[in-house]
């Protein structure tokens, strides 16, 4: 019998490129972004009157002006963190090291654990989209509009949203997957060759002293 989790095995991904090839690009997209991020936070924090600025100028309103030195710090310590764990995955994937994928798949999974949590939270409180929108400044886009939005409408509109995010999410998390697995199993069918190989030699060279012990005129 087929177990699921061989059943929903592949080695292939989107583009049909191969899994290690798709975990790779994943790994440098995510270090992409959180290189980015940590570039901007270490710009905040060498010039915080500019940043002060910026952001008391711009159209989201003062949410982000409660960001002092100390949640940028912990901010930025998070971006470098999370570029090693990409890293990690983007070398174990290229190197075929199956431990180094593992971080990354941990990650993975928390961040789609944390999205269910928010999907779950607006399906067993609605008004809290009402909430929100209430807390957007007045220049944010469409704001108005989207008040006077029936509230069943907005949370059936954000429940698709949040569920083709986790969709898409789910693939990629299949696809670090089946790229782990891939990785595991050749590292295991290269120590089962290794071993079968030693072991042939070493039977090979046995059976041969053994017969020049029983016929010492085959010796040259």
């Amino acid at each position: 019998m087929i177990s699921p989790w061989d059943r929903w095995y592949t080695t292939s991904c989107c583009l049909c490129c191969h899994v290690r090839t798709g975990t790779i690009i994943l790994g440098i997209w995510y270090m992409l972004i959180n290189a980015v991020v940590l570039l901007i936070l270490l710009t905040a924090l060498n010039d915080p009157v500019q940043y002060h600025y910026h952001l008391t100028s711009s159209e989201l309103g003062t949410d982000l002006d409660v960001m002092d030195d100390a949640n940028m710090c912990i901010a930025a310590a998070i971006s470098l963190l999370m570029i090693l764990i990409c890293g990690m995955a983007t070398y174990g994937a290229y190197k075929q090291h199956a431990a180094w994928i593992i971080p990354f798949f941990c990650y993975q999974i928390f961040d789609f654990a944390l999205n269910t949590l928010v999907a779950i939270s607006v399906v067993v409180y609605p008004n809290t989209i009402q909430d929100y929108l209430q807390q957007l400044p007045g220049t944010f886009p469409y704001k108005e509009d989207l008040m006077s939005t029936n509230n069943m409408c907005l949370v059936l509109a954000v429940l698709l949203f949040v569920g083709c995010i986790l969709a898409f999410k789910a693939y990629l998390i299949a696809c670090v997957w089946n790229c782990y697995r891939y990785v595991s199993g050749r590292s295991t069918t290269e120590v089962l060759v290794y071993v079968t190989t030693n072991d042939t030699t070493s039977l090979t060279t046995h059976m041969y002293e053994e017969l020049h012990l029983m016929h010492p005129e085959l010796r040259m």
